[in-house]
């Protein structure tokens, strides 16, 4: 098939639509946000909590009454969801078990790899089977070994081990603490042993591909974090994407004023028609979290929206362009701030650490009602009593205070 075209305008409503942000906050309840995690296959963990973890905040844009309990039900009472792998540490729907299984196997034998992690796992796991679940802290094996980013203790190394080989799940957690049980405790037989979907590296590959441009909706070849994870490199990726559109899985995209070719899935063009030719609705604004499956491909993001960002957590502070915590604005199809919030957990209040307007934005009126639309949503969602901005504080109903502190930031 020919390549479709499409302006930059259209690709950006496009991925909005897609991603549930055409407009924000579409979706509602438990229903809507695993739907959505059902729609991109995952969404991205990071333990890191200023204001809320990167998965409820992915969630608490797109979800309008979202608070952070329906993500814990979905993920440890309806178990719906499981933490695991698959662009890094991921949140991904249950029935998606079974396509993770090469990831586990070769993770089982590392496992067997390390004498002293084999050596204790037999009595790490009956001391679930008797105790039910526990965490590291549960567990005497104290003494330090290697592990992947610095020293641990061997009974974390231990359940971290059998996790990732998917004999242990998470069960819950206290805090960022994992709390872990028998995976055949919680994950359906018919999942749990189910044959291997993806029999060759050939369809592991196709499937891969294929949920990676679902993940994000429109995506190019070109080296970047959304392809971070995959089974295959570069190279393979091509052949890969090659296969896929002979087999009239995927469609390219030619996007008006870019060289390089994009891709969808075939499935998705549906979507792309509709919202091609849907009518301008008012625009509203969204904060999206550092980690947002939008963001993944952070040089497709500046081509397409214009957007230069950099997560910047881990920069040394004298050489941060923002801040440590920072997220994108968005209103309608267009990125118009940055905000560095942080809450107040034993005060309850917000404090916006800082506002930038992005360079050539003007904000009118609606713009800043959509704004403080959003402040509203997120102190809900963060269950705050007060925003604090530039060393004052009032309540988020009130939204003369805030309009005018907005206007001075800029």
């Amino acid at each position: 098939m020919p390549p479709i075209t499409l302006t930059r305008s259209q690709a950006r409503r496009f991925l909005l639509a897609y991603q549930a942000l055409w407009p924000p906050h579409s979706l509602s309840g438990k229903n809507g946000a695993l739907d959505f995690i059902r729609r991109v296959g995952c969404i991205q963990f990071d333990p890191l909590d200023m204001a809320g973890q990167n998965a409820d905040l992915v969630l608490q844009s797109r979800i309008a009454d979202y608070t952070p309990v329906m993500l814990r039900q979905l993920l440890y009472d309806d178990r719906k969801l499981v933490d695991g792998w698959d662009k890094q540490m991921a949140i991904y729907p249950v029935e998606d078990w079974p396509y993770f299984r090469r990831r586990r196997e070769t993770a089982k034998h590392e496992l067997r790899s390390s004498e002293a992690v084999g050596a204790i796992a037999p009595n790490v796991r009956i001391a679930i089977e008797q105790r039910g679940p526990l965490s590291s802290f549960d567990l005497e094996y104290n003494n330090k070994v290697d592990w992947w980013w610095a020293p641990t203790s061997l009974s974390r190394a231990a359940l971290e081990s059998m996790y990732f080989s998917g004999e242990l799940i998470v069960h819950h957690k206290v805090h960022t603490r994992k709390v872990y049980d028998l995976t055949e405790r919680h994950i359906p037989t018919d999942l749990l042993h189910v044959h291997e979907p993806n029999p060759n590296d050939e369809q592991y590959h196709d499937w891969y591909v294929l949920r990676r441009l679902g993940s994000v909706g429109l995506l190019w070849n070109k080296a970047g974090e959304a392809w971070l994870g995959m089974p295959v490199n570069s190279v393979g990726r091509k052949a890969t994407l090659q296969r896929l559109l002979e087999h009239v899985k995927i469609q390219a995209v030619q996007v008006e004023g870019i060289d390089y070719p994009f891709y969808l899935r075939v499935q998705d063009q549906a979507l792309l028609e509709e919202t091609i030719n849907a009518a301008d609705t008012p625009p509203q604004a969204a904060f999206l979290a550092p980690l947002d499956n939008l963001v993944w491909d952070r040089r497709m993001l500046k081509e397409l929206f214009g957007l230069d960002y950099r997560w910047e957590v881990y920069t040394p502070q004298k050489q941060r362009k923002y801040g440590y915590y920072v997220l994108p604005v968005l209103y309608g199809d267009h990125f118009v701030a940055r905000i560095e919030p942080v809450r107040q957990k034993k005060t309850g209040i917000l404090t916006v650490k800082n506002w930038w307007w992005e360079p050539g934005v003007t904000p009118d009126e609606k713009m800043l009602t959509a704004i403080q639309e959003c402040f509203d949503l997120f102190c809900t969602y963060l269950s705050v009593n007060s925003i604090q901005f530039d060393g004052h504080s009032n309540d988020p109903t009130e939204t003369k205070w805030l309009i005018k502190q907005l206007r001075l930031a800029g």
